[in-house]
């Protein structure tokens, strides 16, 4: 059985990687998909890259050097809002400090829009992949899903942002959606989907 490693702790994404990624064969052989923490490595990564990009393949890559044999992926992703500047950006999960609650940060930014109105509370998920393949090959997809920033949280599923992302043609925040609604449209599934193709094909 192959091994996949998921460069993250979070519970909430590993959730989420494994309904997309779920029967994943790679050359013939099933594949179990563990978290970092669950493979017990647990590197010092420093993401210092410019991009959801590069981030990403500092995050497979750090990992990667204690998996042998194994597919390592890792992702990058975060809320870009245009009225902002496109904060927090690659900043998300780091804004306001890592241990401060997503309630915290979402309704900080919804502070800072007070008095914009709708068009101009423009927003995006991005995430980006990246696959770090036993041969030292790298490949990496990256992935959106247009929104705006809604007035108040709304919604329990999901987790981060998303009780804050509104998707106009649900008429749902990301938090309200089911997962089956949310892995289809969200940016992690759309990359997810895209890198799983690329594991299939062996390219």
């Amino acid at each position: 059985m192959r091994q996949i490693i998921f460069a993250t702790g979070n519970k909430g994404k590993m959730k989420e990687i494994r309904q997309i990624l779920a029967g994943l064969m790679i050359e013939g052989e099933e594949t179990e998909i563990l978290s970092m923490k669950e493979a017990g490595i647990d590197p010092e990564i420093v993401e210092d890259g410019k991009t959801f990009e590069e981030n990403a393949v500092i995050k497979a890559r750090a990992v990667a050097a204690y998996a042998k044999d194994a597919i390592v992926l890792a992702d990058d992703s975060g809320l870009e809002v245009d009225y902002l500047n496109k904060e927090p950006g690659i900043y998300s999960a780091r804004y306001l400090g890592e241990e401060t609650p997503y309630s915290v940060k979402n309704h900080h930014i919804i502070e800072r829009l007070q008095g914009v109105e709708g068009k101009e509370r423009s927003a995006r998920f991005v995430c980006a992949i990246a696959a770090v393949l036993p041969c030292g090959n790298v490949l990496t997809e990256v992935a959106t899903i247009e929104g705006r920033i809604d007035y108040e949280e709304k919604g329990s599923n999901g987790f981060g942002y998303d009780p804050i992302f509104y998707v106009p043609e649900y008429g749902k925040t990301t938090a309200e959606l089911s997962e089956e609604e949310k892995n289809a449209i969200s940016h992690r599934g759309k990359a997810l989907r895209a890198i799983r193709e690329r594991l299939e094909d062996n390219k």
